[in-house]
This record gives C-alpha cells, sequence and structure tokens, in this order.
C-alpha cells in the first residue's frame, strides 16, 4: 500500500517525500484476495479537487470505513468506484473490474446503499425488491425465493405488502440493505447508512449490519462521519479534503496517539494558547470554542496546569483518546470543525455541477 500516510508513532514506517507512508498495515496483505483497488484516483470540477489521489486496497471479506466530515470526498470515491462518476485521473477496479472500461461487469457484482433514499413509496416492499431483481437480471425462477429471504432476513416479511411510505426511517433502511443483496453482489456500498436517524435507530441498523456480515460471505465498504460507526469497521481510511490521512484498525489508530486530550476555557484563550507553547512546549488549538491540546497522562498534568498558568482557567475537561483525537493529530481540527470549513467548499463544487447545495 505504497503511498498512504501511516499512523503517526506506528511501527514499521518510513520517510518519504517529508511525509509518514505506511510499509505493511497488513503483514499478509499480498496473500489477501482484494476486493476494491484504487491508485491515484483524482476527481475535478474545474479548478476544484473533490478528491485528490486516492491510493488503498479493500480486502474480500473486510468491513471497511471512510471516516471523515462531510465534504471530505467520501461520497465522490464511493461514486467513482460505483461507476456514478467517472473519474478525471487515476484509476480503480471492484470485484476484479475496471470502473471505466468494465462498468456493466462492476455493476452487476456491487450492490449500493445510497445516502439518500431511492425507495418507491408508492410501491409494497415486495414489489421494490422485485423491481430492482428484474433490473439487475436476476432470474424470475429464483427472485420470489429470494425476495421472501431477503424480507425475512431484514425483519418486514410480515409487512411485505404495505407501502414503503408507511414505513420508519429504520425499516426503510433495513429494506435498502436488503435490496442491495438481492443479486448477490460481491462488494456492498453503504453511503452513510445512518444519516438522519435517531440514535436508537442507528444501533439497530447496526446491529443488523454485524449479524449480516457474520452470515453473508460479502465485502462492505461504507463511509460515515460518526465516530462511534467507525468503530464497527476491520479497518478505516480517515479522509480530509480529498486525501486519505491515515489507514489503519481502529484501535490501531487510536493507539497510535498515545496521548491524552485536554479542553479547557479561560479569560484569554489567545494568551493561554501562547503561554501553553512557551512554558510547556505545548500545541494548542482553538477548536469547537475551547482550548485543546494533548498530553501524556493528563489527569496528572491538570494540577500543573491550574498552577503555572498565568490565565483564570474557567472550565477543563481530560479524554482518553478516540478517533476524532487521532483526526486532530493529523490536521489540528476536529471533525466537526472540519465539516464546518468544508461548507463553503461543498457550495463551491455544487454551483460548478450546476446544482443546489444541500
Amino acid at each position: 500500500m505504497a503511498g498512504i500516510p501511516a499512523v503517526p508513532g506506528g511501527a514499521g514506517r518510513e520517510e518519504g517525500a517529508g511525509r509518514l507512508v505506511a510499509v505493511a498495515t497488513i503483514a499478509d496483505e499480498e496473500q489477501r484476495a482484494v476486493a476494491v483497488s484504487a491508485r491515484g484516483l483524482v476527481k475535478s470540477y474545474g479548478d476544484i479537487q473533490a478528491v485528490r489521489g486516492i491510493d488503498l486496497d479493500v480486502f474480500s471479506g473486510e468491513t471497511f470505513g471512510f471516516l471523515g466530515p462531510n465534504g471530505a470526498g467520501k461520497s465522490t470515491t464511493i461514486s467513482m468506484l460505483c461507476t456514478l462518476l467517472t473519474p478525471s485521473a487515476g484509476s480503480a477496479q471492484v470485484a476484479g473490474f475496471d470502473v471505466v472500461r468494465q462498468r456493466d461487469d462492476v455493476r452487476r457484482h456491487i450492490g449500493l446503499v445510497f445516502q439518500d433514499q431511492t425507495l418507491d413509496g408508492y410501491l409494497s416492499a415486495q414489489m421494490n425488491l422485485r423491481l430492482h431483481g428484474e433490473l439487475y437480471g436476476v432470474p424470475a425462477s429464483v427472485l420470489p425465493e429470494r425476495t421472501e429471504r431477503i424480507l425475512k432476513m431484514v425483519g418486514l416479511w410480515d409487512r411485505r405488502k404495505s407501502k414503503v411510505n408507511t414505513f420508519s426511517g429504520g425499516m426503510r433502511r433495513r429494506l435498502e440493505i436488503g435490496r442491495g443483496l438481492l443479486h448477490s453482489p460481491r462488494v456492498l456500498f453503504l453511503d452513510e447508512p445512518t444519516v438522519g436517524l435517531d440514535p436508537q435507530t442507528r444501533a439497530s441498523i447496526w446491529s443488523y449490519i454485524q449479524e449480516l456480515k457474520a452470515t453473508e460471505d460479502i465485502t462492505m465498504f461504507m463511509t460515515t462521519h460518526y465516530m462511534d460507526e467507525a468503530e464497527y469497521c476491520d479497518r478505516i481510511a480517515i479522509m480530509d479534503d480529498g486525501r486519505i490521512i491515515a489507514l489503519e484498525t481502529p484501535e490501531a489508530l487510536k493507539a497510535s496517539v498515545g496521548k491524552d486530550r485536554i479542553r479547557i476555557t479561560t479569560d484569554d484563550d489567545a494568551k493561554a494558547i501562547g503561554l501553553l507553547g512557551e512554558r510547556f512546549g505545548l500545541e494548542a488549538n482553538m477548536s469547537e470554542g475551547e482550548v485543546t491540546f494533548s498530553v501524556e497522562e493528563g489527569e496528572h498534568f491538570v494540577p500543573r496546569l491550574f498552577s503555572e498558568l498565568p490565565v483564570a482557567i474557567r472550565s477543563v475537561s481530560v479524554a482518553r483518546p478516540t478517533l476524532d483525537d487521532v483526526f486532530m493529530a493529523y490536521t489540528g481540527r476536529t471533525i466537526r470543525d472540519a465539516e464546518a470549513s468544508a461548507s463553503d467548499i461543498n457550495k463551491q463544487m455544487m454551483a460548478r455541477m450546476g446544482r443546489r447545495p444541500r
């Protein structure tokens, strides 16, 4: 996986072009079958680059996640891998087929759950699946049995004749995931599978996805900007500004940070940031309205902070490393800060595409 940035402080790394690159993320990766591969993948809209050169390999049977803020390029990358967008540069293969030269073959071997709902609300659950099966060429002799199996798998067999517009958001999402599996794809793409759902429904959807992984021989490739959802993945590629900035397992990414995050509010935050650098050698930033920095053994540092920082501290919190800390270690900002700054770029890109920003 040459070209993928390594986790900071991680083992097995080398210097290259002024930045860290991974030498071997998984020891036996050469022996593992690759379901999705990309090299130098780029997507541009005029002078705006939505994706800036993606290199990755996703292994068969893996649950692989793109984690990053809205506007980071996750959905654009998914769209290229699913043949919905043509890359501006680079190459990619899905299920062994080229996404540009063998588009039809790619489409036959993938399932796709869009970020936005694409079900027909005026048709029943059963009819939605039947229509999908016919479009994908599922033989008529097996379509009824396969439809029944999918509806039972997603817990909607009793509602098979009900119109989809009578379903809750969670029921619709389960049906969409089931529909994506109807034609027995080798790779299932899930673009923000729980966006817009309440926490309880999100948890239910992920419980179902985990069960699905245990019973189906399938590779899952998902995008999310929810930190807790990324924990379900075998490996995560953290994206920002159209690039992959880290790629590893969730635990390895968190372990690579190795420091606690401290947040404080003070009477003079700008002065506090300067003094933290001068007196403690710490790099601090403003994040979500708080002065934020990382230290070893944060709970032991806090008493020293109160005694030695000549600025009144109003509040302080200490947190163990999270995936948000990994994101901050690379970018100097949290994922929510990144989403805020990406919104203007997204509007520019939508304008160039002739679409209204969402």
